[in-house]
């Protein structure tokens, strides 16, 4: 027969009109005729707008409501205030006197990690206590000196002394450090950038945590047994071996060193267990277990007392503390060193990193436990303002203390106010028990920072969760854990947060997508209630319970068919048709990932289906030396391979698309165009949302055909997804979108009949689909419809 002419042409001919390779130039050209389409088909039309570049910078321009909001939410205290009363004024003052109970031996103990006197640790936990109510939005975090800000600002004064002895003070270089870090946590917060702690994740700081402990520990066991010489600035495992070859010169220290920590264990361990056995009186059993370091150091610094009363100062049994000068001594404007600053800005990474990572994590912690939302911008800014006030009245770098915030909130704190009252006991003990500190045994003090740090170390059942949820994380922890312990500890966080970064570039980079193929699946929910309801679905019922009664719902859905899936074995996963394609791709589709999916895609399509052209009418001599021939390509088995009809791609986890990933699709369609002609490969996208996406495949030609009259239309057909439409719009609006082929009444209110159904989406790009199922749908009616042509023609 020859051949079926279809509107004056041949189906060959029909076939070569590049019909789908739209160009950006097409879009306006073939508008009208997908228009006049969409209203002969469902009586309505819409048209999509590209969001413009203006619009975007529009959007950064904020409103005036915006501006009122985001001063307001500087000062969240503003809000409270207002409603501040009696009852949460009791509620804070016991609060805060309990926590300052508390911090005031450690924040001495933890100032000795700083290589400065233990007054300084007074310092920065008064400032802290004093300014974070006024920024803050948790009620339970303490912002004081830790043990981890404390070691980290050590090591930075030990580093500068040595590059540098004798030019600047420890506590010069401690206040330009927290100066510093203090103005980039505050301009962080103020810019609004709390979300960039995201990309630091749990495992580096966690290993990061351990290791530090295991430093501190090793830092603070010459000082708990008295031994001396040996120098704590050197790597862990030195340290170490330097105890064990120091423990003959042991002192009078280690009997208060190790008595302190066992004391310290038994209160813990008493308190605990009463807890459990007298649950009525746990609040005061968990009150007297957070009082066991104030108790501890006033007992052994009663036995110091005892022992020194009579002795010469130089002359003391074992280490004291010794002299601590009165009051806020060191307040003051701090030198403002442009060297000192430079020394120390190459430090600053890593402490504002533990620092903020360390806070907001503690914040958070106590937010979800107590039901309330906490900002971390405006926890930057709370931040922020406390380190840069702290040199001023002779403080260093503070964070949230977890251990003087858990003591906080079982003390019933009701605001952030309660740090005035935390305040007003630093300022107590600084004025009015310096003589008594001077008596405070340093052995003592090192059990209380070991007791405190040994709470930190990640334990064994944590790393086996660790290595259940990513084996490969846990060996991550296991790499920054074991460089800090023969390194030191800025190696051991850059190296973790690196491998971190990297481990997240491989996945985005070669995870590569699925394709997926069509299953009938039918959904069996029980339900008594059947018989009284509308649901015309079939039924069934069960043999053994014959008065219940199952509802079936039968669907279409799609699952990875190559590869290993978690779906039952015995059910089979076809293709929807031979030659569509289905592919989703299993992250953000990017720059990183885009040549690996691409490779994907081509070499899996080529490998399941068949030229449609055997001879593709180029020179062998004319071919890339790495191609193979056409004609010498294909076995029999070849030739019961289907021909590449429609690619499906699901865009459902894909939100924005870059020009490099885009010019990889252009690429691929080019690719196979040559590949399938004279065919014509369609391309479908499911589940693009996002407006810039669109906007952006639709400039490099896709989402629309290129065809703008039926004559160059032939068998291909569009589909519409449509949906009842709102009734908001003016009369004179809903008018303007009826088409003149279906006349619709509208009463005086300008509503209308509830047959009107409107486009979900534009009718110019109608590649672009709702969902997978209705982009599959329109693929696999386009390749049926190509097949019924092509018999046709052959017949």
């Amino acid at each position: 027969m020859p051949d079926l002419n279809i509107n004056g042409r041949s189906m060959a001919e029909f076939l070569k009109t590049e019909v789908f390779h739209a160009s950006s130039q097409d879009r306006c050209q073939n508008t009208t005729y997908l228009e006049q389409v969409a209203r002969e088909t469902i009586g309505e039309t819409y048209l999509e707008d590209d969001p413009s570049v203006a619009e975007w910078f529009q959007g950064l321009v904020p409103s005036s409501h915006s501006v009122i909001e985001y001063v307001r939410e500087l000062f969240p205290s503003v809000q409270w205030m207002r409603r501040y009363n009696l009852h949460w004024l009791l509620g804070d003052a016991i609060a805060g006197i309990t926590v300052g109970l508390v911090v005031v031996p450690q924040a001495m103990a933890y100032a000795l990690l700083a290589h400065l006197p233990p007054a300084f640790g007074l310092y920065t936990t008064f400032t802290g206590a004093c300014i974070y109510w006024v920024f803050g939005t948790s009620k339970d975090i303490v912002i004081g000196t830790t043990a981890v800000g404390s070691l980290l600002v050590g090591s930075v004064i030990s580093k500068i002394e040595t590059e540098k002895p004798g030019v600047y003070k420890p506590q010069d270089i401690a206040h330009a450090l927290s100066f510093l870090a203090g103005i980039v946590l505050f301009v962080l917060g103020i810019l609004r950038l709390g979300w960039l702690i995201e990309f630091i994740p749990y495992v580096p700081i966690s290993a990061f945590v351990t290791s530090a402990s295991i430093t501190i520990i090793s830092t603070q066991i010459p000082t708990l047994l008295g031994i001396t010489g040996i120098n704590t600035r050197e790597s862990p495992y030195k340290v170490y071996v330097n105890i064990l070859r120091g423990l003959p010169n042991a002192r009078l220290d280690a009997a208060i060193g190790i008595t302190s920590i066992a004391l310290l264990v038994l209160i813990r361990n008493v308190c605990a267990k009463m807890e459990l056995r007298q649950p009525n009186k746990k609040k005061v059993w968990s009150l007297l277990s957070s009082l066991r370091l104030t108790f501890t150091i006033l007992l052994y610094t009663l036995i110091s007392w005892l022992v020194h009363r009579n002795v010469t100062e130089g002359k003391e049994r074992f280490r004291i503390v010794g002299h601590i000068d009165k009051g806020f001594s060191h307040a003051g404007i701090p030198p403002m060193d442009r060297d000192l600053f430079g020394l120390v800005a190459s430090e600053l990474p890593a402490i504002v990193i533990i620092l903020i990572v360390e806070h907001i994590a503690i914040a958070k912690s106590f937010g979800r436990s107590f039901g309330y939302n906490i900002r971390p911008s405006q926890e930057m800014i709370a931040q922020g303002a406390s380190n840069i006030f702290s040199p001023f009245v002779g403080g260093y770098v503070c964070t949230g203390s977890f251990g003087a915030s858990a003591v906080l909130s079982k003390a019933a704190v009701r605001t952030p106010l309660a740090g005035l009252f935390s305040a007003m006991v630093l300022v107590l003990a600084l004025y009015a028990l310096t003589e008594v500190f001077y008596y405070i045994p340093n052995a003592a003090l090192a059990g209380l920072i070991i007791h405190c740090t040994t709470n930190l170390l990640t334990p064994p059942k944590s790393l086996y969760r660790y290595w259940q949820l990513s084996p490969f994380e846990l060996l991550i922890w296991v790499s920054g854990v074991t460089v800090a312990f023969f390194t030191n500890l800025e190696t051991a966080i850059y190296l973790t947060v690196g491998l971190s970064f990297a481990m997240l570039l491989v996945r985005m980079s070669r995870s590569p997508g699925d394709f997926r193929g069509s299953v009938e699946v039918t959904r069996i929910s029980r339900d008594e209630r059947v018989q009284e309801s509308d649901v015309s679905y079939p039924e069934i019922t069960s043999p053994s319970t014959e008065h219940h009664s199952y509802v079936q719902i039968t669907r279409q859905v799609f699952l990875p068919h190559t590869g290993k899936s978690n779906h039952n074995p015995n059910v089979t996963v076809e293709p929807a048709y031979p030659g569509v394609f289905i592919y989703r791709f299993s992250e953000n589709f990017n720059y990183v990932n885009q040549a690996y999916h691409m490779d994907h895609l081509i070499t899996y399509v080529k490998s399941h289906t068949r030229r449609s052209d055997v001879e593709d009418g180029i020179r062998a001599s004319d071919h890339l030396w790495c191609d193979d021939l056409p004609s010498k390509a294909y076995t029999e088995e070849s030739y019961s391979l289907p021909l590449l009809k429609a690619i499906v791609l699901d865009f459902s986890t894909v939100n924005i698309v870059d020009i490099t990933s885009v010019q990889g699709l252009v690429d691929l369609r080019h690719t196979l165009d040559r590949y399938a002609a004279p065919t014509l490969v369609e391309w479908h996208f499911a589940g693009v949302h996002n407006r810039w996406t669109r906007r952006a495949l639709v400039s490099a030609g896709f989402g629309f055909p290129a065809a703008n009259d039926t004559d160059a239309v032939g068998c291909w057909s569009p589909a519409y997804t449509v949906a009842v439409p709102s009734l908001t719009a003016t009369p004179k609006e809903q008018r303007e979108l009826i088409s003149v082929h279906q006349q619709i009444q509208l009463d005086d209110k300008g509503s209308e009949n509830a047959n009107r159904l409107a486009p979900l989406y534009g009718v110019d790009r109608p590649f672009f689909h709702v969902d997978l199922h209705d982009a599959v749908d329109a693929a696999v009616r386009d390749a049926k419809r190509k097949d019924e042509c092509e018999a046709i023609t052959t017949v």
